[in-house]
Formats: structure tokens, sequence, C-alpha cells
């Protein structure tokens, strides 16, 4: 039984924040939950999909978020609890079916989850997606804590269907990807099914009708107002006169700040948990006991300037800061010596930071960029293109996931990467504004996301271009989630339809399709090399399946490979390929036979054939020597 389905109300169990949620959504009787994967949201779906095999929970990984949120809406509608889930950018793809969901609304509760990413940890930027609910005008909740986060599900979930309106439930990383002691609490019946009640004049969203729905959004915003005021998650701390506002983990940094600088009896601190709408009275209620204060958020100055604004209508004075020099910063993630120290400077403390330990002496520590997998076909289908466009004027567009490392050196096969799906709408603007070949690259995952239509508008519009969608099987960078490409029954999971990229491809129009696989190097080269002199819109498949994905189901078959004494220090492999497994020892390229999967690819460009299989596996004693002292990686 999957731990998440425990039913002992009371006991503890340490959990992973995203854990906690998906627990927090179980115990709330979700019913419905869809996602498309990224991080640092992807554990809360793996844990939804894993229970979904063990319950009758019904999951799904949608092709998109804005499809996912369209099929979990559709379930609320129909009075199903519902949950979606995405990173913060995925938002933006959903966004379409947000806004006006916001005025539709729904019968039973549909949490909206958007797990945002200060200091992009894995994200290419770090937007802050409370302004989406002020703009949608729908309910926020920010939890401060693991344990909080398993509590505040099921309150969204009761909040959404009190207000009959979508909430959103903003984590960050932090909480995210924390692990804590969690007390289970029931588990409520899961109602699998609903019923639509026809009601088109306030569903089907026409002028006249969207119209009315705004006033209705407006007046259920009210009512949150009127909730915000008296939630649990809004709450005063102290009795000083230094006032404190804070959100999210900032709670916990400002709280041992506090402890740690010994000025309890000085701060008074206001935690905001349910952010939009903002608790009005309550704020301008605790401005007016306050001397000074400051606002301790993350991300943009989305509370400092609502609480600015509350002042200025009381006509209070007091000094409100949180965002500028000597305070906090709008990049990146907070951490407490940085709540600290600015507390300290703000509220005038006295206070020396621990002094930093002198490690002059120490030896460097040897850096470790990401880096393709060893194995990795992307490598091989990115060592194919350069051979094939040697002569060439490229440019790159490249796109979400594992190959997004391609840019690296030695590779170096990406020059712009936007959002998913933008390497092959760019493509098209630059294949009408410049004269260089443009060749784009897009994971499988990300072309059902969104590479379809992009590819659409090139085939209507003839543009010319060479797209090569690298189908690796699977969506690896984010934990080998299905995707529309992917044959479920190696997942031992039945009832799925696999959707073939050639066909679709062939079927939208593409003049000229071809497929490879990226480990025959010289049949590769080929290939790719016939459809970048094609002029208009021509496609590559690069299939191979992702070495990890194939490695977890024991689909590995690849012989180890080992340098011969045939090695005349040329390092092709190693200044062409880069592959991890690659060492060197005294200045002799070797082979680390624990990384190697035995793709071949070295061994088929060593001008001098010096890469071959090994005969016998290695004695443990001759393994896994890359790292040792007087080696070089």
């Amino acid at each position: 039984m999957h731990k998440l389905l425990t039913d002992s109300p009371g006991q503890t169990m340490l959990l992973l924040g995203n854990e906690a949620i998906a627990r927090g959504a179980i115990e709330a009787g979700v019913a419905f939950a869809s996602t498309y994967p990224g991080t640092p949201s992807s554990e809360i779906s793996l844990n939804l999909f894993q229970v979904s095999k063990e319950s009758d929970l019904y999951f799904e990984y949608s092709t998109n978020e804005k499809i996912a949120m369209e099929v979990a809406a559709a379930a609320a509608i129909s009075g199903v609890r519902s949950m979606a889930m995405m990173k913060h950018v995925g938002i933006n793809v959903a966004a379409d079916v947000l806004m006006t969901l916001a005025y539709v609304g729904v019968k039973g509760g549909l949490v909206i989850l958007s797990a945002d990413d200060p200091s992009m940890f894995s994200s290419q930027n770090e937007q802050d997606n409370r302004y989406y609910a002020k703009m949608a005008g729908l309910p926020l909740l920010e939890p401060s804590s693991v344990e909080e986060a398993k509590d505040m599900v099921a309150y969204a979930f009761e909040l959404s269907e009190t207000l009959q309106e979508p909430v959103i439930f903003r984590t960050t990383t932090r909480i995210n990807h924390s692990t804590a002691p969690v007390v289970l609490g029931n588990m409520k019946p899961r109602i699998t099914k609903g019923d639509f009640k026809k009601d088109p004049f306030n569903y089907v969203t026409v002028p006249a009708v969207a119209r009315k729905l705004h006033v209705k959004l407006l007046k259920n915003l009210e009512k949150a107002e009127e909730i915000a005021e008296t939630s649990q998650y809004n709450f005063t701390e102290g009795a000083g006169t230094w006032g404190i506002v804070c959100n999210g983990v900032s709670f916990n940094y400002a709280s041992d700040a506090i402890r740690d600088l010994k000025i309890e009896q000085n701060v008074k601190m206001l935690r905001i948990g349910f952010s939009h709408p903002m608790p009005e009275t309550l704020i301008k209620n605790f401005l007016k006991t306050c001397e000074k204060v400051l606002v301790i958020e993350e991300g943009e100055p989305y509370m400092e300037e609502k609480i600015k604004a509350f002042a200025q209508e009381e006509k209070l004075t007091l000094p409100i800061n949180g965002k500028g020099n000597q305070l906090f910063s709008r990049l990146y993630e907070f951490d407490p010596g940085m709540a600290r120290q600015v507390i300290a400077n703000h509220f005038n403390i006295p206070y020396t930071p621990p002094q930093i330990p002198d490690l002059s002496d120490a030896p460097e520590v040897p850096q470790r960029p990401p880096n393709l997998c060893a194995g990795c076909s992307h490598r091989a289908t990115y060592y194919a293109v350069k051979k094939a466009a040697e002569g060439m004027e490229t440019i790159y567009p490249s796109d979400i996931g594992c190959y997004t490392l391609g840019f690296l050196p030695p590779l170096s096969m990406a020059d712009i990467v936007v959002c998913m799906g933008a390497s092959v709408g760019t493509s098209c603007g630059f294949s009408k504004v410049t004269d260089k070949k443009v060749i784009a690259f897009i994971g499988d995952s990300t072309f059902f996301h969104s590479g379809i239509p992009p590819l659409i508008n090139a085939v209507f519009n003839n543009h010319n271009f060479t797209l090569v969608i690298l189908d690796n099987g699977i969506t690896a960078m984010t934990g080998h989630q299905p995707n529309p490409g992917v044959d479920m029954t190696e997942m031992n999971l039945s009832g799925y339809v696999p959707v073939s990229i050639e066909n679709l491809v062939r079927a939208i129009g593409v003049p000229h399709v071809s497929v490879i696989k990226p480990f025959n190097v010289k049949k590769s080269v080929s290939a790719i090399r016939e459809a970048l002199e094609f002029k208009g819109v021509s496609v590559i498949i690069s299939r191979e399946p992702c070495m990890l994905y194939a490695k977890s189901l024991k689909k590995l078959r690849g012989n180890r490979f080992q340098i011969t004494d045939k090695c005349k220090s040329h390092r092709n492999c190693i200044n062409d390929l880069g592959c991890p497994a690659f060492y060197l020892r005294k200045g002799q390229v070797k082979i680390d036979a624990d990384l190697c999967t035995g793709c071949s690819v070295c061994a088929q460009i060593c001008p001098e054939h010096a890469i071959a299989p090994l005969p016998r596996p290695l004695p443990e004693a001759e393994r896994g020597v890359a790292g040792k002292k007087g080696d070089k990686v």
C-alpha cells in the first residue's frame, strides 16, 4: 500500500513537502487530479499517480498545463473535488483558461497548485504568481511549512466550495522540497462521479453572459475578503511596536531571526497565509500599533505595495519598507542569515554576523556543471547534426528539457531558449529574416505540449528550417513521467493509446520527414545532411530511449567500452562529445566502466579505432577509478 494511503489519524510521518501536499489532497477527498510535470511540483503528481493505481482517484498526465486545468475544471464544475498542479511557468500556459474560469466558477472544490521557483533552480524565470490571483480575482493561499501545506490544502478545497471559485495554492521550492514530520489526519471518502447541469447562460461566456459573470466574480471576491479577515492562516504574534509582515517560508526566517537577535519583546509579526484578497482591516489595525514596519517576502513587492496603500488610506505616516538597497532584493531565494541581517539593519539593532571561516588553504572544489548523462542519445544527435551542418552558418533554437544542456561546450548546440515550444515558433521567424540555416531542437514531450501548432504554422507559411524532434520515449527531465508518445505497457499499464510522432508530423503535411537512430552515427549524418539540404520544412525524428529510463526497465544492453593502446591522444572523444564517462589519468584518456553504457558513439568517431568493447567485466579493483588523486575529469 502506498504510504500516503495510510489510514492512521494522529500518526506522525516524515514527508517531503510535495508528499505532504499530496496527502493533504487525499485527506480532503480529491477525486480528480491532472498535471503537466514541472519541477518543483513534480513529486505531488508522482505520488497521486501512484495512489491512483491503488484507489479510485482519477489521475492524468495531461498534454500541457492548459489541458490539465481544463479537464480539472470540467470535473469541478460537475461537482467533483479536483486539483490541477503545475510549476509557475505552467500557469502562463493555462492562463487563458484561468482568467475565464474565474468568471464561470465551480461546484466541487478546485485547487490550482502553482509551484514558484525563486532562484530558478530548475526554471527559465522566477516570476511571482501571486499576481495571477490578483489579475484573475481568485483567492490565494501560501503555506509556511511542510505540515501547514498539508493542512492548508484541505482548507483550500473548503474555501473553493464556499466561494464556488477555484483557489490558487502557491508554494515555493523551499516548501516543496523540504522534509518534515507531518501528523496524519482523517481521509474523507472520494466522490468520483458528478453531474453537469446545463446552464448555458452561466457557462457559455459570450459577452452578454460574461458581463454578468464578472459581477458575480467581484461579489465572490468580497466574500473572500470577509473570510480572509478571520482566516486561521492570517495571524499575529508578539506585542512590540516594531512590525514585521511576512508570508510563506519567510515567516520561518523571520521567527528565527527575532529569537537570534533577542528582540522578542520589541517585535510584533503578522503572518499572511491567505494573501489574496489581503485582509484589509487586519492589516490596517496592525499598522496602527506599529512605529515601523518591515515586509519580508520573496519575489516581487506584492504585499508591500498593498500594505503601503492601506497605510495611505488610513493617513498613517509610519515607515514601511521591504524591497530596496540595504533591504530585501527582488532576486532569488532568501535565507536565515539574510533575514537576520536586514532585520537588524532596519531596526538599528547591533549585530555582528558570524565570522566566515578562512578557507584559503582548502583545495578548490572541482566544478561540476550539469551535463547530459553518459550514453544520452541527445549527445549523439547533436554530434551528428554538427557534422552534417559543417560549412553552414547556423542558428540553433532549442527548447525546455534535458537536451537544453546541449548549449554547454563542447556541444554548444543551443543559441536561444525561451519557453516550451518556442524553438519551433522562433525558427519560423529566424528562417524568414536571416540567410542562415535554422536547425531547431525539441523533445518528444515538449513537442506534444506546444510544438505542434508552430509546426503547423511553419508548414502553412512554407518556412525553411529543419526541426529535430528528440524522441527518447519519456518525459525525462522531470522524472520519467509519461507523455502521449509513451508505450504505457512498459510501465505495466493498460488502457492508453500512444500517439505516433512520425504519423502526426506526416499528417500535418511536413514534406520531408526522416527517422534516425542516433547511435548509428554514419547513417544519421547522411540523413540529417539530406534534411538540411531540403528547401522548406524538414523534420528529423531522432529515436532512442532515455538511457536512465531504459536502465530502469532493465533494457540497457550495450557492452561497456575501453581505450586500447592504439590511442594517439587526439582526444576527439573528449573534445567533440564531452561524455562524462571520459577522464584523464596521467595524460591518457580513459573510460569509467561504471559510467559507460555502451552507446558506442565514441568508438565510431575515434580516428584510430582505439575504442573497443570490453571483452569481460573489469575486476572490481579496476572499476570506478575516475576522480582519484591525479585524475582529471
